[in-house]
């Protein structure tokens, strides 16, 4: 049986597409309207309606809800947060570990939400384990490790080898570092019960409504124009098929691929009893959970990006990162050399010039948006979510300033992306320089991090 590649995701696949919704009708009004009926977009509305249930909220949506990046992603309700490191710098440790602390509490609050709304996402709260298998790596994870204790992390633990084995049986680990701050879910499970949430709080949502402009009071759509105080733009990584904003976020590519389920004895030799979602220390890294089902579903870059900043087909990837994802899987789990890739898919996360994840309302406009997540945005996009709904209150004179409107993502600004074919040559570049390290890394071990990709971490902005 061949693969089915795209379908726009596994867990599609599994799932089922949802119900299609009505498109929007003509021009309309609201108190706010929401574009992207992704993880953002709906946590926005959620919460808007929780604490104001007479406001009028609208979503609009281009496919259906979930279909970009909150319906393809690797399932990691995770405590990171892109730029932590550079708002430390701008603003002070202290500042930034606050951030971290609510990034820690978010994944507690996902939880919580899902249980009180009755939405069996395939929640497993086995935290996150995150392995090294090279001399470099190791170095790189005893960093990391010293690094979150900085920020505050009092229960993420160092473990050795024999430690790590016993939580799972990754191939030539010589060590990991796992903490408690994280779930594997079922993303379409999530998506589709938070869109159903959010309806049954009065939230109007419009499916097939392509938004093609948005501007101060206006979001426009072929069908019409919706006229709101607020307009928030919750679109991540197709943030660019916006009118004016083709060089604000690069839609960075992932691809994944999930195995047919495995049966008992695979998982007496691979271990995995904790459910912990799984990554690595590579510059060019994986990520993977084990689903409810008793697959692995494990991702990866692929080819990083597409000229012009054009997206996948219905998340149709390529052979090639099929087959490179299959090596990754049997590279850590040498056992799985016979087992056949049931689904290979892939989607666009939103990456900023500076890689902060950041979120905004401006008081004399009213647009407002949230995103940047460099990939962790399952957990990001809730608090996200929050933080518009406490900005867009205090900006009406609802409520006054919060914890959450102080953290320093809050109004961060950051520069364009360079027009092409520059951004094309740097991010294909910089991907090609992180594989080849890890390449060196692999193949002529040491405890020092590959030089090139020190240098390609700089020019890209990440450190």
């Amino acid at each position: 049986m061949s693969t089915i590649n795209g379908g726009v995701s596994f867990w599609y696949a599994t799932d089922g597409l949802p119900a299609p919704r009505e498109p929007l009708p003509g021009d309309a009004t609201a108190d706010v309207v929401i574009v992207g009926g992704g993880y953002t977009g709906l946590w926005t509305a959620y919460y808007l309606k929780k604490a104001a249930p007479s406001l009028d909220v609208a979503v609009l949506e281009s496919r259906f809800c979930g279909y970009g990046a909150s319906g393809r992603n690797g399932g990691w309700l995770y405590n990171g947060i892109a730029g932590r490191d550079r708002y430390a710098e701008l603003h002070g440790r202290d500042s930034a570990a606050r951030l971290q602390e609510a990034m820690n509490d978010t994944v507690g609050e996902v939880v919580r939400v899902a249980s009180e709304e009755s939405i069996d996402a395939d929640i497993h709260q086995g935290g996150v384990l995150e392995v090294a298998y090279t001399p470099a790596q190791l170095g790189r994870l005893k960093d990391f490790v010293a690094t979150e204790a900085a920020f505050g992390e009092k229960d993420r633990l160092l473990l050795g080898a024999r430690e790590t084995a016993e939580r799972i049986r990754v191939a030539g680990a010589v060590g990991s570092t796992w903490t408690p701050h994280g779930a594997r879910i079922h993303p379409v499970k999530l998506v589709k019960g938070l869109a159903t949430a959010a309806e049954g709080l009065g939230v109007r949502v419009y499916e097939s409504t392509p938004v093609t402009e948005i501007r101060p009071g206006h979001a426009v759509t072929p069908y019409g124009t919706v006229r709101a105080p607020y307009v928030l733009r919750c679109t991540e990584g197709f943030t660019a098929s916006l009118k004016g904003q083709r060089r604000a976020w690069l839609p960075m590519n992932s691809s994944m691929i999930a195995t047919e389920p495995l049966g008992p004895e695979v998982w007496d030799a691979i271990g995995w009893a904790g459910r912990e979602t799984l990554g690595d220390m590579a510059h060019a890294y994986m990520y993977a959970q084990r689903t409810a089902d008793d697959r692995i579903a494990l991702g990866g870059r692929g080819v990083p990006y597409r000229f012009g900043s054009r997206t996948d087909n219905d998340g149709r990837t390529q052979a090639s990162t099929v087959s490179a994802l299959r090596e990754v899987l049997v590279r850590f789990f040498p056992q799985l050399a016979g087992v056949r890739v049931s689904h290979a898919w892939s989607g666009v996360l939103g990456v900023p010039r500076d890689w902060c994840a950041s979120v905004s309302l401006d008081r004399a406009t009213g647009l407002g948006w949230a995103g940047g997540y460099v990939g962790s945005g399952v957990a990001t996009a809730n608090l996200a979510g929050r933080t518009l709904r406490d900005l867009v209150r205090r900006d009406a004179g609802e409520a006054g300033d919060t914890d959450l409107t102080a953290l320093p993502w809050v109004d961060h600004k950051v520069r364009l992306w360079e027009p092409e074919p520059l951004r094309w040559v740097g991010v294909r570049g910089m991907y090609a320089a992180y594989r080849g390290a890890d390449r060196r890394e692999l193949s002529r071990p040491a405890a020092r991090t590959d030089r090139v990709a020190r240098l390609a971490d700089r020019i890209a902005g990440r450190h």
